[in-house]
């Protein structure tokens, strides 16, 4: 049985990730989208608030669990003897990912698998879709439509917050 972890700050989930996530889901008997908690690395949502957008996201992959974490990805892959998955979109993607998969192998003999983004998706990034929602443009061919509601308010926030200023 092959298990596999995709960690992530998910901040918000796009359709880049989603893709990497039905890929990996056809490859895995059980895939865990892995949520990072961690209260230094400064999100724009909860954890929970990402856990639910991935989790309406995921409905129709019975083999895909979404989980929060906190720590090293390498000791969740290891505590769930689990392997990790990795999405690259570009070179620069591939120097980091490569240089934490060596570290991942030599602190915890975990395998790490790297999938190749969908050329559609490879210039999304989840800070670039939400600075594009707080300036009010529309994200709607990046994000699912569950996650849209959450930008929306990014937007409103944005707009009432220049509003009080003036």
């Amino acid at each position: 049985m092959m298990k596999a972890i995709y960690p992530g700050s998910f901040d918000p989930v796009t359709n880049g990730h989603l893709d990497i996530i039905q890929r990996a889901a056809i490859l895995c008997d059980e895939l865990i989208v892995a949520v990072l908690d961690n209260e230094e690395k400064k999100t724009v949502f909860s954890v929970n608030e990402r856990m639910e957008m991935l989790e309406n996201s995921l409905k129709e992959l019975p083999n895909v669990k979404v989980l929060a974490f906190d720590g090293l990805a390498v000791e969740l892959a290891r505590r769930e003897n689990a392997h990790l998955i990795r999405g690259m979109r570009d070179i620069g993607d591939f120097r980091f990912e490569w240089e934490a998969a060596q570290l991942n192998k030599t602190l915890g003999k975990i395998e790490t698998l790297f999938l190749m983004t969908n050329p559609q998706y490879a210039f999304i990034s989840s800070s670039r879709i939400r600075e594009i929602a707080r300036l009010g443009g529309n994200v709607s061919d990046w994000v699912p439509e569950s996650v849209q509601k959450y930008l929306l308010r990014l937007s409103r926030n944005n707009t009432q917050d220049s509003f009080s200023r003036k």
